[in-house]
């Protein structure tokens, strides 16, 4: 858009709420649509125009000189703008969980992972990206236990605690893992989900109600960083996401051309 490269950054598999709805009737030219189906003619326009798609969850966004930079999973991404579109669904934390952010629990194992050489560590997994960012950590920390939070494949060789974590709670110099079953200490505890807790993802992001606050440019209290859609509030639908996201762009196209 505008002479500019635009970059898509989402979880290779979509489980938004629109991707699993059967039939959307309220998307104007559009009737009794599947949301999958929609996702997959806006991915393939915005592709026909030049966008690029990158699979994975942005671990933390860090403001930089020039822009921004994203971890994406162990991936480093570089950006004069962005745009958050990342749903209504927000991540439900632990019991104590966001007390311990940066005192113990981390979201990027790539940003903190040599913290833990040689320690112990707990990882909490949803998926198979979490499997990944486990294997990374194995060869750095000097003990690891894997919490299959929820089901997925995990290799043999991992030491696996097949219980869900319920809360989390401060040691002496470290974090507690408690369980139905029982309670376990740990120097420290990596955290993997679909989606990021705002605190974690972008430090200082203003919030209003349930929602990301913006002006009516889609801009956000951070400069050079836009949100659209559901995370932005109600009403949380296709049409006024869509509306929205047209508005952000051009806002984020003007940002990079005034410099």
């Amino acid at each position: 858009m505008r002479g500019l490269d635009a970059l898509m950054i989402a979880p290779k598999i979509n489980l938004s709420w629109l991707a699993r709805t059967d039939r959307v009737d309220n998307y104007p030219g559009l009737k009794e649509v599947s949301g999958a189906d929609l996702l997959k003619a806006f991915e393939d326009q915005a592709a026909s125009m030049g966008a690029q798609t990158m699979h994975g969850t942005v671990r933390q966004i860090l403001p930089t000189d020039s822009g921004f930079m994203l971890l994406v999973e162990n991936d480093v991404v570089e950006a004069k703008t962005v745009v958050l579109a990342m749903g209504a669904a927000k991540p439900k934390l632990l019991p104590g969980e966001e007390e311990l952010i940066g005192a113990g629990v981390s979201y990027c194992a790539t940003c903190d992972g040599h913290f833990y050489k040689g320690k112990s560590i707990a990882v909490f997994s949803e998926n198979d990206q979490g499997v990944e960012e486990a294997e990374f950590l194995r060869d750095i920390v000097g003990k690891m236990d894997y919490y299959p939070v929820k089901k997925h494949d995990v290799p043999g060789d991992f030491n696996v605690i097949d219980e869900r974590p319920t809360a989390l709670y401060q040691t002496d110099g470290g974090v507690g893992v408690e369980t139905k079953e029982t309670k376990r200490s740990y120097d420290g505890v990596f955290v993997f989900r679909t989606g990021m807790p705002l605190s974690m993802l972008l430090e200082g992001l203003a919030m209003q109600d349930a929602g990301i606050a913006v002006d009516r440019s889609m801009r956000t209290n951070i400069p050079g960083v836009f949100a659209a859609g559901d995370c932005t509030g109600k009403p949380l639908q296709v049409a006024k996401a869509v509306g929205e996201g047209n508005v952000a762009a051009i806002a984020a196209a003007e940002y990079i051309q005034k410099g």
